[in-house]
């Protein structure tokens, strides 16, 4: 039987555009408007997926004036795509 806690964590990953941002943010922290450039998509959906994804603890914002600068969670995340690089470079990765 599967686990929801790990759909659910897993799910909030399968959508491109927020994996998209994630990897965005990986490089560094950025504004909504660097975001929407670097990923040349609409300003909404970047704002939509961006909401969900500090719902779920994936991503940490501060206010810096009018600008809110988001982030990826250092503590939670970072380590897990760490992790997922290494496992990537020691197998082989295919579409199952």
């Amino acid at each position: 039987m599967i686990d929801s806690t790990y759909m659910s964590f897993l799910r909030g990953l399968c959508n491109d555009t927020r994996l998209n941002i994630i990897i965005c943010l990986k490089k560094s922290s950025k504004n909504v408007s660097e975001i929407v450039k670097e990923l040349d998509m609409e300003q909404s959906r970047i704002s939509h997926n961006l909401q969900c994804l500090e719902r779920n603890g994936f991503v940490t914002v501060m206010q810096d004036g009018k600008q809110r600068i988001y982030s990826l969670n250092k503590e939670t995340i970072q380590p897990i795509l760490d992790a997922i690089d290494k496992h990537v470079k020691k197998h082989k990765i295919c579409t199952c």
